[in-house]
């Protein structure tokens, strides 16, 4: 069962729409390669100004940073999240 700070960021990116995807223990991961009518991480965007500098939509990291978690490329399709 994941710890609590990864299940509430879990339940409230699921709710807006992001491609979550539960590991267990473990946490989650954000799935890289659902972008349909929104783009929530492209790991090759440019000039994207809904992305941040690493290709993370800023609503995923608002979310996670209120739980103390961040996002960071596992490869090109996936984020993984982990405590800061």
């Amino acid at each position: 069962m994941m710890k609590r700070e990864y299940r509430t960021a879990f339940n409230k990116l699921r709710k807006i729409g992001v491609p979550v995807k539960d590991y267990g223990e473990d946490g989650f991961i954000i799935s890289a390669e659902e972008n349909y009518e929104t783009v929530w991480a492209d790991y090759y965007a440019e000039n994207n100004s809904s992305l941040d500098d690493f290709g993370v939509n800023h609503k995923i990291n608002d979310i996670l940073n209120d739980h103390g978690l961040y996002a960071e490329w596992e490869n090109g399709g996936v984020l993984g999240v982990s405590k800061m």
